[in-house]
């Protein structure tokens, strides 16, 4: 489905990032995976022959720069970008440091302002291209002990519609995931009780799956979804919060 598309993957060897990785290779596209696990890496590359491993700092903006420039030279195009990495670090308002905000806001926001930057510089040449930023169900509906990391996929959220609309006469569609509970490392601590009534939050009754977010992100990917742009797609079994 995605035969000689060149994708960038940011956070691609765990979680969502790797299941989309793994799918995008499976459909035949030249995939460019960012992670900062050279091991991580190495095993996919390993599995996949188009899978091209990048050891990067996505929060660095002159690697940015030149992982963008580079691909471009080695590929003559870029089709697809996914901003997919983050990280989540709760705290209770009063509690929160200045160093949780920055971080968060540097990888969740600020890095994927800068790889869209860069991706439209490339994909405007074209007069195409598909960007796919990984937002959060709590970006939508917000949660206690979450409002930083709420913040920070909100603005993710809001940015979207917004590139979406300055970007579209290029040809470069700008779309969102906005998964709910997937069954990633990032729940890994959360207490049992806790996971079981979110759970039965869930209408569809199960957690969600990294494939589950990885299919809408290789439907959003295609041409079978040519006429979508500034959409926020939840995947979260239709979760009552």
């Amino acid at each position: 489905m995605l035969s000689n598309k060149v994708a960038i993957i940011t956070g691609a060897t765990k979680g969502i990032g790797k299941a989309i990785s793994q799918l995008f290779c499976q459909s035949n596209a030249v995939v460019y995976g960012i992670g900062r696990n050279q091991d991580n890496l190495n095993e996919l590359s390993e599995l996949y022959h188009n899978f091209h491993p990048i050891n990067a700092d996505i929060c660095d903006t002159s690697q940015t720069k030149n992982i963008f420039t580079s691909i471009y030279k080695e590929q003559g195009h870029i089709d697809i970008l996914i901003n997919n990495a983050g990280i989540m670090s709760d705290s209770l308002i009063g509690m929160i440091s200045d160093e949780q905000i920055f971080n968060m806001f540097q990888t969740n926001v600020f890095s994927v302002i800068q790889f869209t930057q860069m991706a439209s510089r490339f994909m405007k040449k074209q007069k195409s291209g598909s960007i796919i930023n990984i937002a959060s169900i709590i970006g939508v509906h917000g949660n206690a002990g979450q409002s930083v990391y709420s913040a920070t996929k909100g603005a993710v959220i809001s940015f979207t519609k917004s590139a979406a609309k300055e970007l579209s006469s290029y040809g470069i569609r700008v779309n969102a995931i906005a998964p709910g509970i997937i069954n990633t490392d990032l729940i890994s601590n959360v207490p049992e009780d806790k996971l079981a009534k979110r759970i039965s939050q869930i209408q569809l009754g199960r957690i969600g799956q990294p494939i589950d977010v990885a299919n809408t992100a290789l439907f959003l990917a295609t041409d079978m979804s040519g006429y979508i742009t500034g959409q926020i797609i939840n995947v979260d079994g239709l979760a009552i919060l």
